[in-house]
């Protein structure tokens, strides 16, 4: 008998050997020691491929999209051959397990863990060691795989890996070059971080503006994992970061998540004790705004981590960083490695316990509020239903009834009457302690110092009224959905001004050679009042377009835009159609800078806008050629956020002077604001703020980090003044809820439109420093200054800042359309 199962333990043995022999390393695959060069996504990829051909019962690989570059987005799906025979019931059982599938769930000791690498492009060390995990999971942790699916992205931001990659490969000396000064340290603008539309990946988890992000929710809400990490990279200097997480950690975290981050990283630091390896936990990395991917999943009851291994692409394949260290892409990866088959571990031996406490997370009914009840503008409404499918996130609609409890417009108790086009969000779902994150009225804060924005809340975001229910509201499911009526011969056509899906329907018929004309005063017609902003749509305007009505009325289908039919250009109150208060649009001609001196982030919000939202085209023009560059062939020039000290020399800044005066227009956003403030010529000037208590001088060292936080505004909520009579403001009312990103504040001006300021300091949501609220009161949100023939527009906050802030976009279209609309048209 002994000898019998001796032959068993050999033969099993052998199939193991076998197996790892036929399983390609990715040295091997790779032709080159995985760590001395930096692969491209596509051999990342195809290692990927060539090893779930080696092992097709415990690899599959999916394929679940496209970035905006047309690379190819997958999941390796990693496991024991058992579980892959019956993957898909162990997908559905965990959701039955969540209540997030109907149907009886079936006790189950199986983990699903999730790694993500590369959601930075120029953090590349992660999908190095992505390749090495894949094989030493296959090769050396077998027995993790019994009771675990690993599912494995190897590059979230295969754009960004391969802008940095292909940078740095033909940029490198040969050998690599460890000083810091070289060039293959510092890359150039706009550097491999972000993605095609240089937007943060790593941000957008809950706002899902990104195609990548879209993508991969799909598949996130169809495996729901227990634990999720994100591997990353930080400065050369800082070691390795991995769980627990920082303060402050959002208050529906529970404890189990709390206290199991913390055995991870135990965990971990076994590991990295035994090679000597330096690592920090519990500092600057919290988990707090629910954008990152370790918080989105953290809320969605997962373990989600951040893991931060020191590099970034500064490192390239090797670095002398400052403490005479040569920190090299194999020490990189290697960690990452570790960290990440020591995740799998802890999830294989605590398998039983992580389902029962996914379990346990969705269960909702202690939550405060039961109910979030918005109304407003239809399309409004309609974009945060899009939000929330995203997330799988239910939703009804309400009955007709009064409603109270908190009142997001007033900050205190209140109540409104409803409809039921109202739209009611019942935290008692399985999601709801996400929906209570999102819906929140002010986030609870254990620490200041947070790593983000401390305010998000979906009401403020989409500019919707909105009420926070201690009861659960009565709601229901409305399917319907009005159709449009085909448009009848008229005199002209009237289309309501106050959402994003007005702004894209205007850009849609200026495309198409359509002349549309607004009005800057309320009118009657038909019996009918239009607001300022209405557009106007006139057969006569348009006698050289063929078959206008029925051109214009495929358009508003479309687009699904109601247009009213008016019978005559003679209003009941006026102004008429051919008055000067009703002008055309100029089809504009908008060029915005780019490059050096920029913000690749703000360039990007601002490039994908146009192109991915609004539809309309824009020219990009390098700093570095600005002062050669005829302006004369554009209308608006919009500055996106940055520090342009190089850019605005004196002949430059008098050459943009001199284009404005001649009818051009700017539009400057956030930082760009400095450039023209207290220049001479503008009455663009900073607010200074008192002088501070001399005292603060005396702060203790170790206290001045928290000392600071008093004069900042961490990304909070605050009410604005409102002149809704100037043209950039067409379609608001006279307050507007402002996301302040930071502490930076402008005296109201003297010399032309305060079109939105801050009458009052009170901060309806997030964090504010109370230093930083002394210099805030009576200070400018946006505002117009006319110079000559044309204008200076300046947002001093951001509305597009991570494209999630929907209700100040279309201050920004009014900018480019209506404000100072008599500039030439080219």
């Amino acid at each position: 008998m002994q000898k019998f199962i001796l032959a068993l333990l050999v033969v099993f043995s052998g199939l193991t050997l076998t197996s790892a022999q036929t399983i390609p390393s990715p040295t091997d695959f790779l032709g080159y020691d995985i760590g001395t060069q930096f692969s491209r996504n596509h051999q990342v990829i195809d290692y990927f491929k060539a090893v779930e051909k080696a092992a097709p019962h415990q690899v599959k690989l999916e394929n679940y999209g496209k970035t905006n570059e047309r690379r190819d987005l997958y999941l390796a799906f990693v496991t024991s051959e058992a579980n892959m025979k019956q993957l898909e019931t162990i997908r559905e059982n965990n959701l039955k397990n969540a209540g997030l599938l109907e149907g009886e769930a079936t006790a189950t000791d199986i983990a699903i863990v999730w790694l993500s690498y590369n959601v930075h492009g120029n953090e590349a060390s992660s999908s190095e060691a992505s390749m090495l995990t894949l094989y030493k999971l296959l090769t050396e942790q077998q027995e993790l795989l019994k009771n675990t699916v690993v599912i494995i992205d190897p590059s979230v931001n295969p754009d960004g890996r391969d802008r940095y990659v292909n940078w740095y490969n033909r940029t490198k000396s040969e050998p690599y070059d460890v000083d810091k000064q070289a060039s293959e340290h510092n890359e150039p603008w706009p550097a491999g971080r972000p993605n095609h539309y240089l937007f943060d990946l790593n941000r957008d988890w809950v706002w899902a503006t990104q195609v990548e992000t879209q993508q991969r929710l799909e598949f996130y809400n169809k495996w729901m994992p227990h634990v999720h990490v994100d591997f990353h990279e930080q400065g050369i200097n800082e070691p390795y970061y991995f769980a627990p997480a920082a303060e402050p950690l959002h208050e529906i975290i529970t404890d189990w998540q709390r206290d199991f981050q913390t055995q991870i990283g135990q965990n971990h630091a076994k590991y990295f004790d035994k090679e000597g390896w330096l690592f920090f936990t519990r500092e600057r990395f919290d988990l707090l705004y629910p954008s990152y991917g370790d918080t989105y999943p953290t809320f969605m009851g997962a373990m989600g981590m951040t893991y931060e291994q020191g590099g970034h692409g500064m490192a390239g394949l090797g670095i002398l960083n400052d403490e005479g260290h040569v920190l090299t892409l194999v020490e990189r990866l290697t960690h990452h490695t570790t960290t990440g088959l020591s995740t799998v571990e802890m999830a294989s031996k605590n398998a039983k316990q992580l389902n029962t406490e996914f379990s346990k997370f969705f269960n909702n009914t202690n939550l405060k509020y039961k109910s979030y009840v918005l109304k407003g503008n239809e399309d409004k409404l309609n974009s945060l239903k899009t939000l929330l499918n995203k997330h799988q996130i239910a939703f009804e609609n309400a009955t007709n009834t009064k409603v109270s409890g908190y009142h997001y417009a007033t900050g205190k108790q209140g109540s409104f009457n409803v409809d039921a086009n109202a739209v009611v969000v019942h935290s008692n779902q399985p999601k709801g302690k996400m929906v209570k994150v999102l819906f929140e009225p002010n986030t609870k804060l254990s620490d200041s110092l947070t790593y983000d924005i401390t305010a998000w809340s979906l009401p403020y975001a989409y500019g919707l009224d909105a009420i926070a229910s201690t009861s659960q509201v009565q709601s229901r499911i409305i399917l319907s959905k009005k159709a449009l009526q085909n448009l009848n011969d008229a005199y002209g056509y009237v289309s309501k001004w106050n959402s994003m899906e007005d702004a894209q329907f205007l850009a849609e018929l200026l495309k198409q050679n359509f002349k549309v004309r607004f009005t800057e005063k309320p009118f009657t017609s038909n019996n009918t009042k239009f607001e300022r902003g209405s557009l106007i749509i006139t057969k006569g305007d348009n006698k050289h377009i063929k078959k206008m009505v029925s051109k214009l009325n495929t358009i508003a289908q479309e687009h699904a835009q109601p247009l009213t039919a008016i019978n005559s250009g003679f209003s009941q109150s006026t102004p008429d159609m051919g008055s000067p208060d009703i002008k055309l649009v100029n089809k504009q001609k908008v060029a915005i800078l780019s490059g050096e001196g920029t913000s690749s982030l703000s360039y990007g919000e601002l490039w994908h806008f146009f192109e991915q939202q609004l539809h309309y085209p824009l020219t990009s023009i390098n700093t570095d050629d600005f002062s050669k560059t005829n302006l004369n062939k554009y209308n608006v020039l919009i500055l996106p956020n940055g520090y342009y000290g190089k850019v605005f020399t004196e002949n430059n800044l008098t050459k943009l002077k001199d284009w404005v005066k001649s009818g051009g227009k700017v539009i400057a956003i956030d930082g760009a604001l400095r450039s023209f403030a207290g220049k001479e010529g503008f009455s663009l000037n900073f607010k200074t703020p008192e002088a501070d208590d001399q005292k603060e001088n005396l702060t203790a060292y170790a206290d001045r980090e928290r000392e600071y936080s008093n004069h900042l505004i961490t990304g909070a909520i605050f009410n604005t003044k409102v002149d809704a009579t100037h043209p950039m403001a067409f379609g608001y009312s006279d307050q507007y809820f402002t996301l302040k990103l930071g502490s930076s504040a402008y005296n109201i001006l003297e010399n032309g439109y305060n079109v939105a300021y801050l009458n009052d300091t009170k901060v309806f949501s997030g964090f504010a420093g109370q230093q930083a609220l002394k210099a805030l009161d009576q200070t400018l949100v946006f505002g117009e200054e006319p110079m000559g023939s044309g204008s200076f527009i300046y947002m001093v906050d951001n509305t597009l800042f991570r494209s999630f802030w929907e209700n100040g976009k279309l201050f920004l279209v009014n900018a480019v359309f209506f404000v100072n609309n008599n500039a030439y048209e080219l």
